[in-house]
């Protein structure tokens, strides 16, 4: 999969206070990128924990829940667009269908 705005992971882990994120966010960045999903279907297969939900968009929990990463995805054209990135607290502040 083709991740687009990797900025936004970037971003987060260099705000203070997050610096520990950095690896878990990499290690995130790496395995989705090496992924060939074609369907909601598969990411769950592959990420069980990973939560489906609308407008095209999958939740991610990085390292056992701390973190969340919200993409939308295009499937057809293997894209995946970062549109949140933030610990969980952080995560229950936003509308994960609509952050942009």
């Amino acid at each position: 999969m083709r991740i687009i705005a990797k900025s936004r992971l970037r971003k987060y882990w260099e705000s203070p206070g997050n610096e520990k994120s950095q690896a878990y966010f990499n290690e995130w960045y790496h395995f989705c990128q090496a992924q060939n999903w074609r369907t909601p279907q598969e990411v769950k297969n592959t990420l069980g924990n990973a939560s489906i939900i609308g407008n095209n968009r999958v939740v991610f929990n990085v390292k056992g829940n701390d973190y969340r990463i919200v993409c939308a995805m295009d499937y057809a054209r293997q894209a995946m667009f970062i549109k949140f990135a933030g610990t969980h607290k952080e995560y229950d502040k936003v509308n994960a269908e609509e952050v942009d």
